[in-house]
This record gives structure tokens, C-alpha cells and sequence, in this order.
């Protein structure tokens, strides 16, 4: 995957809210949302407060373009975990392998920009992620792209067969519970404690027994 900052931002004209904003994403790759601070991202693209609060309300607002971003990255991994896919004949089996990918991806990203990560979940005081219910997403709005991923990958299982219609609703809620809280165990939990490539197996063991319960026919 891309990496996600270019290095270190440096603002020479023209738009500074998105240089601010690229700043304040190198400061959550850093350390996190706490690290998402509008003095700090004016200083490191060398501009003063008063000329970055020209662009942004206030921290609230800038934390929250950080983590439309984080969403977008994280759905950029998994995007890409399907890429790499090798092409199938069978579109059911493809469907069920592209499932699998995106949520590989989606432990991927978290392993690899934890405090990227852990940004795209803050709470903020945004209206759309006090209208999300975590059922459905709004069309078109982008912090919610990796949640349409995955929204289209269960659609993908329903239409080639492989998951039954009546285990399709609210079934994003089950794979990304699973897939969010094994992230979490890997950051945060005992499985920080494996070795790279015990942790990649228990990945992939959570994986498929992930997708073969959406897919169970019985």
C-alpha cells in the first residue's frame, strides 16, 4: 500500500487547508487523535494559529477531516487486498475470496497505522456520524467508503448464491464487529504478544470462519 503522508508537510501557497490537514494526519500516524492538534499542525507547515483557524473552526473540525482520511486510507487497503486477488471462474468463490481480502486489509491497516486507525474511529460531534447507525451509510459521504466495501462485498455473496437473502441483513454488523475487535485485540489486547506470523495465521483462521458464517447454507 501507498504510503499514506508524503513526509514531512511544508505549506508554500495556495491551499493551506489541506496542507493543515495533511500535517494533522502525519500527527495521528503519529500518536493518535489526541496528537491532532491545530497549533501543531499551523507549526509544522510553518504558518500561525490565526492563519490556520482562517480555514478551521476548531479542533473538533479539523480531527474530523483526519478522520474522513483515515477512512479513505483504510478503505484503500482493503481496495487493494482485492486487487492482488487472483482471478477466478467461479464468482461465488470470488465473492467469498474478496470478502476475505477486505478484511485482511482491513487488519493489515490497522497493524500498519495504528494511530491512522485509531483517528478514523474517534468520537466526534460531526451530524453525519451521530445519523449513522451503523446499518446503513450515507450515499456518497466519504468518511463511510470502507463501510460500503464491505456493504458490497455482502451484496456480491448474496447475488452469486453463496449467502442466503435472510442472513443478509445487518450482517455488515457481525464482520465488522469481528474484524474491528481482532484489530483491536492485535493493537491493544494479548495478541500484541504473537509473532508476526502466528498473528497472520490466527488472521486468517478469523477470516474464514468469519465469511463461512455468513455463507453457512443450514
Amino acid at each position: 500500500m501507498a504510503s499514506i503522508t508524503s513526509g514531512k508537510s511544508r505549506y508554500h501557497h495556495g491551499d493551506l487547508r489541506n496542507a493543515l490537514i495533511e500535517a494533522a494526519v502525519e500527527l495521528a500516524a503519529e500518536g493518535g487523535p489526541e496528537r491532532v492538534v491545530l497549533r501543531e499542525a499551523a507549526r509544522s507547515v510553518g504558518v500561525s494559529p490565526t492563519a490556520a483557524y482562517r480555514h478551521f473552526d476548531g479542533q473538533g473540525e479539523l480531527l474530523e477531516a483526519v478522520k474522513t482520511r483515515g477512512q479513505q486510507a483504510l478503505a484503500a487497503s482493503m481496495t487493494e487486498a482485492v486487487r492482488v486477488l487472483p482471478g477466478l471462474d467461479d464468482p461465488g468463490e470470488e465473492a467469498v475470496r474478496r470478502t476475505e481480502a477486505i478484511g485482511r486489509g482491513y487488519v493489515r491497516f490497522a497493524i500498519e497505522h495504528p494511530g491512522l486507525y485509531r483517528t478514523a474511529f474517534c468520537r466526534t460531534s460531526a451530524a453525519e456520524e451521530r445519523d449513522f447507525t451503523g446499518l446503513e451509510a450515507p450515499d456518497g459521504a466519504p468518511e463511510f467508503v470502507a463501510f460500503r466495501e464491505l456493504s458490497d462485498a455482502l451484496d456480491t455473496l448474496v447475488a452469486t448464491g453463496r449467502m442466503r437473502p435472510e442472513n443478509r441483513p445487518a450482517a455488515e454488523i457481525a464482520a465488522w464487529s469481528a474484524v474491528h475487535g481482532l484489530s483491536l485485540l492485535i493493537l491493544d489486547g494479548p495478541l500484541a504478544l504473537l509473532p508476526a506470523d502466528q498473528r497472520d495465521t490466527v488472521v486468517e483462521r478469523t477470516l474464514t470462519t468469519i465469511v463461512a458464517g455468513l455463507t453457512r447454507q443450514g
